[in-house]
């Protein structure tokens, strides 16, 4: 049996040689870069040509205005407020269904908007939203 003995002669190398990791990758890479043209996988078929245009509906927009003294504008043309859930029942049956934008004046009061919208509610319409102004910055 032999056994070495650590001699002060001897060096020890303590640094990782990355030769055999660099040879590895340069082997993986020109692997990879001859097999990822093989790898696809297409039938070629020559397809028919036809010309459509999608049927998309856009849905109206109805614009509910509400004016500093409650008084309520269909699309700007003043309504009453008894003739609105019967509009709103309307509309609702309209396919697709249209869009109801409320514009209400700053100064208006929160129960106002909150009845036409739960009219709104009432008559069957699902896309309610508000319209404002964007903020604008003074320099």
């Amino acid at each position: 049996m032999a056994f070495s003995t650590l001699n002060e002669d001897d060096d020890l190398n303590a640094e990782i040689n990355t030769t055999p990791l660099v040879d590895i990758m340069l082997v993986l890479l020109i692997l990879f870069i001859i097999t990822i043209p093989v790898m696809h996988h297409a039938v070629k078929i020559d397809l028919p040509r036809a010309t459509s245009q999608p049927n998309e509906a856009k849905p109206q927009t109805i614009t509910i205005s509400i004016d500093t003294l409650g008084q309520v504008y269909w699309n700007e043309q003043p309504l009453d407020r008894a003739a609105l859930p019967g509009r709103f029942a309307e509309a609702a049956k309209r396919e697709p269904q249209p869009e109801v934008h409320i514009r209400a004046d700053r100064k208006t009061l929160y129960e106002n908007v909150a009845e036409v919208m739960s009219e709104a509610k009432a008559g069957g319409l699902r896309r309610i939203g508000f319209v404002t102004e964007p903020v604008q910055n003074h320099p």
